[in-house]
């Protein structure tokens, strides 16, 4: 019952089915909060106008519970928002699997490692495992015992068997190495980080208790990410091994480091496909890592693991973290771990390798909760359908679903929305990105501008990016390189004219480079072109996914409410 005079208190707005899937409508004021609370232990599956799905899965469950939420505060939660009264098997399964994290401990035994079980029969369960016995060297009632070399792979079976460990065996401590972070930049800026930063990097370190040192940490592209990264350092003080996208990302780690810690020009070693040189903190890339001669060859560089006692080793993008580099990390399983990422999906559905091997989800703080707080740039989000010309429509009939793909994105029609948009935001910084370089090039000398790919020498990408920060090329062209790592934070507008298919990771990256705060409190604004009626607007509905699920209002407008054909007029709406 609502008080007198203020009306009908408004219906909830979920609705929990018997499938695990939640069904939770936009047009509803309690909206807002109940998408807050859902994003803590359920995925986001579909969002069309009126009706978001979500889905509760044994991973988000048990991130949630690595976490700190019970079963309980799951069900109160749902209870809040839902209409009806909660399926008994949806209320079975949430205890249930919220109940299976922790069920299983791995603990340190001495020089070597055991698994501690709460029940007899779970006990007996895992020890007749065909797959994990021979990892194992003797059992004693409820504990297993294996070596230190097995801690990887165990978690990484167990966790696909349905039962994921806590691991509290603790880590090396690594060689020592003292560092902090400046009060004032080595400009003389005042350097203070964020409660929010300071709450990511303590609940990692976890006093440097067994319970800490590994796991992942989500947030924002621009929310500082690389000072979370070094706020654990400070605290572990130890050699560090820092693993990055490539070599603009490792220039950028090394910039951020010298300019806010103490450690010193000296402290710090790159080894990448340039250099070779290991510090007691070393930078390197993901690809460097994964190199090797041949396919049956074996990975010339992972020798890096083992070159120095690394205490800590950090993932930046861990999201994008290879197949091969997973392999690497269940021999890492004794030194500290921390992933940085600004979402945890992955696009070959490996997240519970993530889990397992690197750890579970230990702090995450949704976008708009930032947007609210002036940590990062109100965004708004707009798609633009445009038609393929009548010549075109045929040859994308008669395609193979890839050639589709590729016809429907490379749209020429794309380059007349490019151009208005250039027109109307010409006094802002903007960023032109896309995946296909015929695409690319056709815009970047169409209207003279700089472009950036793979083709481009690192020393000319810094070139440009720093021409860019200074405010000297006001608009640059990018290809899929311009994901990840870069820091360019006056740019406040992004065109993105194609895509990886329905890559919602990429969706969280792109947005990220226009996020920054800026200078008077400006908004972003982010927009895809998109061909109609064609399979680019359903791998459009995909990625629309991720801004639906950190809060974003997404609008879409199609070319004829956006342009007047007859009278060549442009309508106003962006």
């Amino acid at each position: 019952m609502s008080a007198e005079g203020e009306g009908p208190a408004p219906a909830k707005p979920l609705i929990v089915q018997s499938d695990q899937t939640l069904l939770l409508e936009v047009e509803n004021p309690l909206y807002e909060s109940a998408r807050s609370e859902l994003g803590r232990f359920a995925e986001l599956v579909k969002s069309p106008e009126h009706i978001h799905t979500y889905r509760i899965t044994p991973l988000s469950l048990w991130n949630a519970a690595a976490g700190g939420m019970t079963a309980d505060l799951i069900l109160e939660s749902l209870a809040r928002y839902s209409r009806y009264s909660l399926p008994p098997n949806v209320i079975f399964e949430i205890r249930e699997q919220t109940g299976r994290y922790g069920r299983i401990t791995l603990e340190k035994r001495g020089e070597a490692y055991a698994l501690a079980f709460r029940e007899a029969a779970l006990a007996e369960e895992v020890w007749s495992h065909k797959d994990l016995r021979p990892l194992f060297t003797g059992r004693s009632g409820f504990e297993i015992s294996l070596p230190g070399s097995s801690r990887g792979m165990v978690k990484h079976a167990l966790t696909r068997a349905g039962y994921p460990v806590a691991d509290l065996a603790g880590y090396v401590k690594g060689a020592s190495l003292e560092l902090s972070v400046r009060p004032l930049t080595a400009a003389g800026l005042p350097l203070a980080l964020r409660a929010y930063q300071i709450d990511a990097a303590e609940i990692f370190h976890a006093g440097g208790s067994a319970a800490g040192g590994s796991g992942v940490i989500v947030l924002p592209c621009g929310a500082g990410k690389t000072l979370v990264g070094m706020a654990v350092m400070e605290r572990v003080k130890t050699h560090t091994l820092i693993l990055a996208t490539g070599g603009v990302a490792v220039r950028q780690w090394r910039r951020e480091l010298l300019d806010k810690t103490t450690l010193r020009p000296e402290d710090i070693g790159e080894y990448s496909g340039e250099t070779k040189d290991i510090r007691p903190v070393t930078l390197a890339t993901y690809n460097i890592l994964t190199h090797r001669k041949s396919k049956a060859g074996d990975f010339t560089h992972f020798a890096i693991f083992d070159r120095l006692d690394w205490g800590l080793i950090i993932y930046d993008e861990v999201h994008l973290l290879p197949a091969e580099v997973f392999r690497a990390t269940a021999n890492l399983q004794a030194r500290r771990r921390l992933g940085l990422t600004a979402t945890l999906i992955r696009e070959d559905a490996l997240e519970a390798d993530v889990f397992s091997l690197i750890g579970p989800k230990k702090y995450d703080a949704p976008w708009k909760d930032l947007e609210r707080q002036g940590w990062i740039a109100p965004a708004s989000c707009v798609e633009i359908r445009v038609a393929l010309p009548e010549e075109r429509r045929m040859t994308y009939a008669v395609a193979p679903d890839r050639e589709k793909f590729r016809i429907a994105s490379e749209n020429p029609v794309k380059m007349d929305v490019v151009h208005e948009l250039l027109r109307r935001h010409k006094d802002d910084r903007i960023l032109v990105i896309g995946q296909f370089l015929d695409q690319l090039d056709r815009i970047a000398s169409g209207y003279r501008l700089p472009i950036i790919t793979g083709r481009t020498p690192l020393r000319e990408r810094e070139r440009l990016f720093e021409e860019f920060r200074r405010g000297e090329i006001r608009t640059l062209v990018l290809s899929k390189v311009g994901n990840f790592s870069i820091d360019l934070p006056d740019a406040n507008v992004l065109i993105q004219v194609s895509g990886q298919f329905g890559s919602r990771q990429e969706e969280a990256q792109r947005l990220g480079r226009v996020l920054r705060p800026k200078k008077g409190g400006g908004s972003a604004r982010l927009y895809s072109v998109v061909s109609r009626a064609t399979c680019e607007e359903d791998f459009a509905a995909n990625r629309q996914l991720f801004l639906t699920e950190q809060g974003y209002a997404y609008e879409i407008v199609v070319d004829g409410a956006l342009y007047d054909p007859k009278t060549g007029v442009w309508m106003s709406q962006c």
